[in-house]
């Protein structure tokens, strides 16, 4: 086992599905950076996603189009996240309890309109998926180029969406001022910065992204949706940002460790099944757990995180 382990051809097919795997976590975690810099903690990514990865493949099915579905789930996401925005931003309830309420809504939801749509058979129907795009060139570099541009288009379409996160955070002033609003509200308020209109679309981003994530799953990984299909990614996703340092840069490198443990223990699952499925199946949550316990940090988040925001009265 150890010898096939450590062969090139395990390694490098390993590293291909770690980058592929990681990509709806990079997604829905990039999502929920944006909601947590403008002060909102959204527990909820799970049933958001779940509803992405149903829309996304019911717009696969209807029209044979991934592409339509990706539109679909992502713009589901933002949907279903509204009420999410509506309760926390608008009559400023509970963050936490209402990202929870997303996370039974969303799933109880999704199977009711599956099983309304297609009825309760015994087998899943399934769909085409986005195929790989090899980058002229950077495709032929040996070892890393069909790791990193021999995917599909959403695969660069994460890469791109972190480096445009680290800019417009770094590098520009609305960035700054997008981030005042988790870290300062009212003063970014008293230098005529629009708090609840910044707050709305960060709940946009975040669900956008996590539909986005969630339709990644029926379009370009499984060519079918099923109940459990999310399986806790979202709160991976969530841990995701913490121990990325709600950095687009640590967020991106939190993804792929997380990527990375869940392509093993699939891998190990075929390798060896001496070892009990439910045990190497634990390994990505375990990692996360281990991550939250030893680098989740309340004083490395910002300043006004799931904290209800009351504009003074003029």
């Amino acid at each position: 086992m150890l010898e096939a382990i450590l062969s090139v051809s395990f390694i490098h097919a390993l590293l291909v599905a770690t980058v592929r795997m990681s990509t709806p976590l990079l997604f829905t975690a990039l999502g929920e950076m944006y909601s947590e810099r403008a002060g909102l903690v959204n527990i909820g990514l799970d049933g958001i996603m779940t509803i992405g990865a149903l829309f996304g493949f019911l717009g696969t099915y209807i029209t044979g189009n991934p592409l339509f579905g990706v539109l679909l789930g992502t713009l589901s996401g933002i949907l279903i996240n509204m009420i999410y925005a509506f309760s926390t931003v608008t009559i400023r309830a509970n963050q936490i309890v209402n990202g929870m309420a997303l996370n039974i809504l969303c799933p109880a939801l999704a199977t009711f309109i599956y099983r309304s749509y297609f009825g309760i058979k015994t087998s899943l129907d399934k769909v085409p998926l986005l195929g790989n795009i090899k980058i002229p060139l950077l495709g032929d570099i040996p070892f890393i180029g069909s790791i990193f541009f021999n995917q599909n288009i959403l695969v660069y379409f994460s890469f791109i969406l972190v480096i445009i996160s680290y800019i417009f955070f770094n590098k520009t002033k609305a960035g700054l001022n997008y981030k005042s609003v988790g870290e300062y509200p009212k003063a970014a308020e008293s230098l005529g910065i629009n708090v609840i209109a910044k707050k709305y679309i960060a709940c946009i981003l975040c669900g956008g992204l996590a539909g986005l994530g969630g339709a990644y799953l029926t379009t370009c990984y499984i060519k079918s949706f099923s109940d459990g299909l999310v399986a806790g990614r979202g709160f991976i996703a969530l841990s995701a940002v913490i121990f990325g340092r709600w950095k687009p840069s640590g967020i991106f490198l939190a993804t792929l460790i997380f990527g990375f443990a869940d392509a093993l223990q699939l891998r190990l699952q075929v390798l060896d099944n001496s070892i009990p499925y439910q045990i190497l199946a634990m390994l990505p949550y375990a990692i996360t757990l281990f991550s939250l316990i030893f680098f989740g940090s309340k004083n490395a988040g910002p300043k006004a995180n799931g904290k209800p925001y009351y504009r003074e009265a003029k």
